[in-house]
Parts: structure tokens; C-alpha cells; sequence
């Protein structure tokens, strides 16, 4: 921010109170970012088209003609809307981003610039040299790909991560969630903080405390998290393929099903939790038979293992089966669905699950904040907003205009 601005808003509660973020990316990674940030105190601008608004806003299931996802992904942040196509716009953007910490944006690469607001456009001196910018980009802004469209279901596919889900008869599984775009959202609230520290430090060691620009593209978060596997395939010259729930590294590993016909997770990949595992079955015969004896061992023989295991669980239900494994080390638990999820106590004891009051669609449950800071918690304000609901209020603190200047811009089409 420059040293003109406005006075900050900090009535908000979390670590990120008086940090200022406009959000001008559309559907999931971007927002995931400032989703992220409003929810620990950020106070982040939505930047919308005007009409349209965001893509997301059409994005079922709906309540009340209203999506369900927008509420939830755009809570805690303000709306407005602007034609960045317009020079008008572009001036105006300018003028907000002089009053902001960061910027966030996912269109193609080259958009921004061809709209004069690139990296150089808003990082000069005259606007906002300390501006950190976050660039969201199917392939990102560099190499041979950088120009191809590009969802998060084809980063995901080219990310390594598909390749191996599902089993070996099957086809590869996608996510049932946008699951790459929201990685890449989480890597982007972390590297914008990253960014954000690094000008401060600068600044408060005497330097002039510059912003910089993150490229973030949405395959590379998911291949982030795909730890070994290359250097596997480099080492080893093994290619990681689909196990179906079994862990390639450790066993036993894998989903179970109880005998009231529930599906159970079971993990045992240490040698320690192992051996009391064996015990708590009454399987003690097991640590002796050389098949088990070893993660090695038992690697090679995990569908061995697996029926002795399955063969035990399916005789008891699934809560027996808790208070029998768990008193004793087992690491088990059984697979939920958002009912269960509602009716769990510790969900509930931790504050997991939260509920507001909407205009639109009234007493209203929805997942709490994550995760939990002991000094400074982040706070549940509202939910996602109409589409310019805070024109007026952004408008007018940020740059000073008054209700004549934005009727004027709505009826030019800038606002």
C-alpha cells in the first residue's frame, strides 16, 4: 500500500486483520486463496464483471436460485464489480490496487497485460511498488503450454495424481471435488504470505520492501504433493500405477467393510502400530509367520494380509471395532458422509461446523475455519454477497467516489 492510504480496517478478527487483498480471478483457485485470507481477517475485494459476476454464481446445487458454492466460497469477502476492458476500468483497478497488499488473478496469460494492468502496469512507481500479485494459470505464465486452456480436472490429470487412482481393472478415478484448483489456492494463500513477509522484512530492515509477482499454475501444487514419485521413476525406474486403496510404500493400509456394511479406514504402516494392531485382533500368531514380519514382508504379501484383516472386521460391527482397536494404538475410523460429519461431536466440539444467518437463504450451516490459531481465530462475518453488493461501500472508502460518480459509471457500463 502506498503512504496515502485510507486508514485500515481492522475491525475484522484474525492474523490477517488490515491486510488488503483484491480478488479479481473467477471459479475456484483464486478464490480458495482469498477465501482463505477473509476468513483470518484479510479484508479482500471481490472484483466481479457487471451483471455476469463470477462463473462460480451458476455453479449448482442451488437454494432458493442461489449457489450453494459461491455462498460458502465467497464468504467474508465484499463484491464489487468493474469492466477491466475498459480504459475507465483499468484506471480504476489502478487506483485500487494502489490501496491493496496483494492482487489475485487467473485469467490467461498475456490478459492483464493486454488490458494495461500487468505486473509493470501496477507494480510501478506511481502505483503500487509493494503490490504482490499472484497469477493463477491452467499451465502457468512460462513455458510451451502457457497459452493451452486449462481446467483443473486436466491438472490433475497431467499433475501424475490420476494416473494412479482407481484399480488395476479399472479406468483412473478424477476427484470428486475441484481438487487442483483447490490445492493451488491454499499454495497461493501461502506464497502470497511468503511474499507479503519478505517485502515487510525488507522494509523493516531499511529497504524499500517490493512486492513480486507468484506464478502459480494449477498442475503444479498437486505434482508438489506427489512427494517421491519421480525420483522413483529416476532411481528406480518405476512407474507408481493404480492400487486401488492400498498404500504402495507400507502396509497393511487400505478400506475395510464391518459387518453392519460400512466401509472402515485402517492404517497400520509402522512397525510399532503393526505389532499392536496384531495383538488387539488376537493375532499374535502374526508376528511370527515371516509373511508379516516386515513393512518389506508384508508389502509383498498385503492381499494375504489383507483377508486375514478383512476376515476379522467383517464379524463385528463398526463401533465394536472402534472400542476394540483404538483403546489398544489402533489407528482406525470409519468413512464418512455429511450426515455423519453433522452428528459427530468432535466436528462439533471444534467448531468444524458453523452457522449464519443469510439474507438469501436464511439459518445457514456451512464448514467452520481452518485451522485453529490459539490468540487470534478468524471469524465467520457473512456469506458470499450479491453480485456489486459493496460498490458503494469500496468505492466510496477506497477512492472517494460519491453516488453521482458510480451512477455515472453504472450507466457507461464501467461498474
Amino acid at each position: 500500500m502506498t503512504d496515502d492510504s485510507p486508514e485500515i480496517n481492522v475491525s475484522a478478527s484474525g492474523p490477517l486483520a488490515g491486510l488488503r487483498v483484491l480478488d479479481l480471478s473467477i471459479i475456484v483457485a483464486g478464490g480458495t486463496a482469498s477465501s482463505l485470507m477473509a476468513d483470518f481477517g484479510a479484508e479482500v475485494i471481490k472484483v466481479e464483471r457487471p451483471g455476469a459476476g463470477d462463473p462460480l454464481r451458476n455453479w449448482g446445487p442451488f437454494y432458493n436460485g442461489v449457489s450453494l458454492w459461491w455462498k460458502v466460497h465467497s464468504r467474508n469477502k465484499q463484491s464489487i464489480t468493474l469492466n477491466m476492458a475498459d480504459p475507465k476500468g483499468q484506471d480504476l483497478l489502478k487506483r485500487l490496487a494502489s490501496q491493496a497488499d496483494i492482487l489475485i488473478e487467473g485469467f490467461r496469460p498475456g490478459t492483464l497485460e493486454r488490458w494495461n494492468l500487468g505486473p509493470a502496469d501496477l507494480q510501478a512507481a506511481e502505483v503500487n511498488p509493494g503490490l504482490v500479485i499472484l497469477r493463477f494459470s491452467g499451465f502457468g505464465q512460462t513455458g510451451p503450454y502457457k497459452d493451452r486452456p486449462g481446467f483443473g480436472t486436466i491438472a490433475e490429470c497431467m499433475s501424475g495424481y490420476i494416473g494412479m487412482t482407481g484399480f488395476p481393472d479399472t479406468p483412473p478415478n478424477l476427484p470428486p471435488v475441484p481438487l487442483a484448483d483447490e490445492i493451488a489456492g491454499v499454495f497461493g494463500a501461502m506464497a502470497g504470505m511468503m511474499a507479503i513477509y519478505r517485502r515487510d522484512a525488507d522494509r523493516r530492515s531499511g529497504l524499500p520492501g517490493a512486492g513480486q509477482v507468484v506464478d502459480l499454475s494449477l498442475f503444479e501444487p498437486l505434482f508438489r504433493l506427489c512427494i517421491p514419485h519421480l525420483t522413483i521413476y529416476d532411481r528406480l525406474g518405476e512407474i507408481r500405477e493404480r492400487i486401488g486403496n492400498d498404500f504402495p510404500d507400507a502396509a497393511p493400509r487400505s478400506l475395510y467393510r464391518t459387518a453392519d456394511d460400512r466401509w472402515l479406514g485402517l492404517s497400520a504402516t509402522s512397525q510399532n502400530t503393526w505389532e499392536g494392531l496384531a495383538r488387539a485382533m488376537g493375532f499374535d500368531a502374526l508376528l511370527d509367520d515371516p509373511r508379516f514380519a516386515s513393512n518389506a514382508a508384508r508389502l509383498d504379501n498385503k492381499d494375504a494380509l489383507n483377508e486375514v484383516l478383512q476376515s476379522w472386521l467383517s464379524s463385528r460391527p463398526t463401533d465394536d471395532v472402534m472400542d476394540e482397536l483404538i483403546p489398544a494404538g489402533g489407528v482406525v475410523g470409519p468413512v464418512y458422509n455429511s450426515a455423519d460429519i453433522m452428528a459427530d461431536p468432535h466436528y462439533q466440539q471444534r467448531d468444524d461446523i458453523v452457522e449464519i444467518d443469510d439474507p438469501e437463504l436464511g439459518h445457514t450451516k456451512m464448514l467452520g475455519l481452518v485451522p485453529k490459531f490459539s490468540d487470534t481465530p478468524g471469524q465467520l462475518r457473512h456469506m458470499g454477497p450479491t453480485v456489486g453488493e459493496h460498490n458503494a461501500s469500496v468505492y466510496g472508502d477506497w477512492l472517494g467516489l460519491n453516488s453521482d460518480d458510480l451512477a455515472g459509471l453504472s450507466s457507461a457500463g464501467i461498474i
